[in-house]
This record gives structure tokens, sequence and C-alpha cells, in this order.
């Protein structure tokens, strides 16, 4: 440690500025590095034998370890992509969802020694080398959402989604969270520990509420996002019953906030 009192004249004092300067820029860089090493990318992936290949390959340019859930695709993803000592595909014989493939990435990851994981969707919406504005902000337990940049081309469904889901979690923990469907997220491993009851686009809303009732934080960073044009891109989301999926999860979190905050 430097002692500020053995420092008495104007030069020294300078100096010892420099110092501690210097040493705290050395913390920060040996604490994102800590981070960055006991990480590892996850990429969920269902039916995305166009881009999951390309996908993959931009992750790895990241250099760090990459979990590949294959969630029951029709074509398995080992057999259309290339080995890479940095990859580990696990396959769900059926489709499980979305939640539960990020859920058995974590318990491999765990069983790595890894303490958070970066998911990234397989649809090539997300660009990897965005991750670098999330991992440095993984640290003290914290959920981190990047928040995707919409701009004029962004279907306006998307747009009133995006309102609505945030709009209900804030009911559910009273934070307002600028987007809560985004799944470019880094994640603790610690939400092992939460009782998670939903597997499709539900447990990520799910996720949320629950963290932030066990009082854990949440980050949020912008990040760029890539919506390919109508027609081009692959989405699972049913219209019909993945929306009665969140609007039961909202009845039931919201019923759920009501009783725990009065302890009934």
């Amino acid at each position: 440690m430097y002692n500020l009192e053995t420092y008495n004249t104007y030069p020294d004092i300078l100096y010892y500025n420099y110092k501690l300067h210097t040493t705290l820029l050395e913390y920060t860089k040996r604490l994102k590095n800590h981070m960055i090493n006991n990480t590892c990318i996850v990429i969920p992936a269902y039916n995305n034998p166009k881009t999951i290949q390309s996908v993959i390959n931009d992750v790895l340019k990241l250099n760090l370890p990459l979990i590949v859930i294959d969630d029951g695709s029709d074509i398995h993803i080992s057999d259309i992509v290339e080995v890479n000592p940095l990859l580990t595909i696990i396959r769900h014989k059926i489709n499980k969802g979305k939640g539960q493939a990020i859920l058995t990435a974590a318990r491999e990851a765990k069983e790595q020694k890894f303490e958070f994981i970066l998911t990234i969707d397989g649809d090539g919406q997300h660009y990897p080398d965005e991750s670098k504005h999330i991992l440095p902000l993984l640290n003290n337990n914290a959920i981190v959402i990047g928040n995707r940049k919409f701009k004029e081309d962004v279907p306006s469904a998307s747009k009133f989604g995006r309102a609505f889901s945030n709009f209900w979690v804030f009911v559910e923990t009273g934070r307002w969270l600028h987007d809560t469907q985004s799944g470019f997220r880094g994640y603790p491993i610690s939400i092992l520990d939460l009782e998670l009851k939903h597997s499709y686009y539900d447990f990520e809303i799910e996720i949320i509420v629950k963290h932030l009732w066990e009082k854990r934080p949440i980050r949020e960073v912008d990040i760029e996002v890539y919506y390919p044009p109508h027609g081009e891109r692959v989405s699972h989301f049913n219209k019909v019953k993945d929306n009665i999926r969140l609007s039961k999860i909202h009845t039931t979190l919201v019923i759920q906030n009501i009783l725990r905050l009065f302890r009934f």
C-alpha cells in the first residue's frame, strides 16, 4: 500500500497518484481477465442448420470455451459442425425448450468449473463480438442483459412485445429493465439455485424476476443485433402457444409477488 504521508512535495504527490492509478488499472485488468477466464459461451440451438455453423465459427474466434445445446434438432448439430477443442456439444433427444437448454448448459459449465455463462442465439441475430460489452460486467452474482438497439426496420410486433414484457416485469419486481426479452445475456451459475418451473420463452422472464426477488443484481448494456429481412429470419416463437405461456407466467408472477410482499 502507498502511504500519502511519505509524499511531501508536489512531484512526490504526482508520483503517488501515478502509482495509485497504475495499481487500480492493474487490479481492474486482473479482475476483468478473471471473469473472462471463468466464463464460457452457450448457444441453445434448435433447427438452425443454415446459421449454426457460422455462429459457432464466429464464437470460437473469441477463443473462449463454447457449449452448444442441440435441443432436439431434426439434423444433429454434431453432424454438421467441425470438431474443435473449445467446443462441447450436448444433445437433447427431444425438444425441451430454450429454458431447459440453458439449464443443461449451466450444469455442464458448473461441471467444467466455470462461474458464468454467456448465451447467444443460434439464428445469427446476435453478433458474438458484442460479448465484449457483457463479459467485463459478469461479477458479483449478476445477470447481465444485452439491450438490443432496435432500428427502424425492426417489426412493430417486436417493439410492442418488448415494451409489454418490460412493463410486467416492472410490476412484478419494481425494477425497470429495458430489454427483458433479449436472449443475449450473461448468467451466473447460481441460477441453478433458483426454483424455475418454465422451459420455453417464459423461462427468460421467470429467471429475471426470481433472480431479482433473491436481491441479486441485474446489469444492462447496449448491444448491436442483426435483424434479417422479413422472410429470411428463422423464429421458433409460436404466436399462439408462446403468447399464452407468457400471459400465464406474468399472471402467476404478479400473484406470487403480491403474496410474497404481504407474506400471506
